[in-house]
């Protein structure tokens, strides 16, 4: 049986399997972070033994902040500076989300509904000046600066 990843190593397990084609699978990998909440930690832990670690909320078991906005949002940035952007969700079950993240001019908002039929309707803010790509069942759309509204 393979060993499994400590809290720490997750981040890297996450990001392979992801680049690998299986980002759906990212809320399926969330149990220990769940285990975290459930024992009534307010930040995680500083390792994989939810029930011994002190909860001083150490870089290494936060991943699930940035991954979030990256694997399950789907926003990466695609060019230097972020001056442009690829954005590619995958959203597991999920079949309605959205957030806004931070970029350096202005803000990221991303708007995702998929209906039963498997159409996925996105809208997607981006700063004005910044491009990039969408990404959705191997469909690529352009996106730029301001509104953009998609059906696929």
């Amino acid at each position: 049986m393979p060993a499994k990843p400590s809290i720490y190593f997750q981040y890297y397990t996450n990001q392979a399997l992801h680049k690998a084609g299986l980002g759906n699978e990212y809320f399926n990998r969330l149990a220990i972070w769940k285990e975290f909440i459930k024992q009534g930690a307010t930040t995680y832990g500083e390792d994989s033994k939810v029930n011994t670690t002190r909860s001083d909320c150490h870089a290494w078991s936060a991943s699930p902040n940035i991954e979030f906005f990256r694997i399950v949002f789907g926003i990466e940035s695609d060019a230097a500076g972020f001056s442009k952007v690829k954005i590619e969700p995958h959203l597991g079950d999920l079949k309605e989300i959205s957030g806004t993240m931070p970029h350096p001019k202005g803000e990221i908002s991303v708007n995702y509904k998929l209906n039963n039929k498997g159409i996925l309707k996105a809208e997607i803010n981006l700063p004005q000046g910044i491009s990039g790509s969408f990404i959705w069942n191997s469909k690529v759309k352009n996106l730029t600066g301001g509104k953009n509204s998609l059906s696929l």
